[in-house]
């Protein structure tokens, strides 16, 4: 994901257009510009309620990089609530009902950047999706906002040792730089039926032996 300038400044610009649509402007801002420089094709955004600024920036962003926005809602109410919130815009958006995890790890595995709200307290099984369906396609970025709330758990290591770096910027901003899986390797998720703890293991495939003729 090579990043561009010109359009992280007009995804920016556009993103400051949307006026008092935007309660948080510096989060929304940010988040447009980091999610068009990286060039991002398929952009996710996880909500804890319904859809509103933060799907605005990304709206702003697929402009300048041609791609397509999806956001993810628990139910029919935040549903209905998000095509209120987004009018007119919400015909460019591809609004989910459904879980998270599951989706990230399904048909939304190649996700290159992924938006998640960490008020909702699954948050951190969601995060570790996005970045594993990212790890597992092309790499990606992975970003979760409201991290300074209460029900969010700061967290420097969300998955195999990748790097989480924590931002003062809106309620508070964690983001995470996925690089793709090395071809030797795959991540493994199960799933603790007794607790419901999800563990992930890393399986390094053993090298080739050659053998002379």
């Amino acid at each position: 994901m090579a990043w561009s300038a010109e359009n992280a400044t007009k995804a920016f610009l556009r993103t400051l257009k949307l006026g008092n649509k935007a309660k948080e402007p510096d989060l929304t801002e940010f988040v447009s510009a980091l999610a068009a420089g990286s060039g991002a094709r398929l952009m996710v955004e996880v909500c804890t309620d319904s859809a509103g600024p933060t799907t605005l920036a990304l709206i702003a962003a697929a402009h300048q990089t041609g791609g397509r926005v999806a956001c993810v809602v628990r139910g029919p109410d935040e549903l209905r609530s998000s095509l209120e919130a987004l009018g007119p815009d919400a015909g460019r958006v591809d609004l989910v009902v459904g879980d998270a995890s599951h989706l990230l790890l399904g048909e939304y595995r190649g996700a290159d950047f992924v938006l998640v709200d960490c008020a909702s307290s699954e948050h951190e099984r969601v995060f570790r999706a996005a970045q594993l369906g990212a790890m597992e396609a092309c790499g990606g970025v992975v970003v979760g906002h409201n991290a300074f709330c209460e029900s969010s758990r700061p967290s420097g290591d969300a998955l195999g040792g990748l790097r989480v770096d924590l931002l003062p910027i809106g309620g508070g901003l964690r983001v995470s730089r996925v690089p793709p899986a090395s071809k030797r390797s795959q991540w493994v998720v199960r799933v603790d039926e007794c607790t419901g703890e999800e563990h992930v293991f890393r399986i390094t495939s053993p090298r080739k032996k050659w053998i002379e003729a």
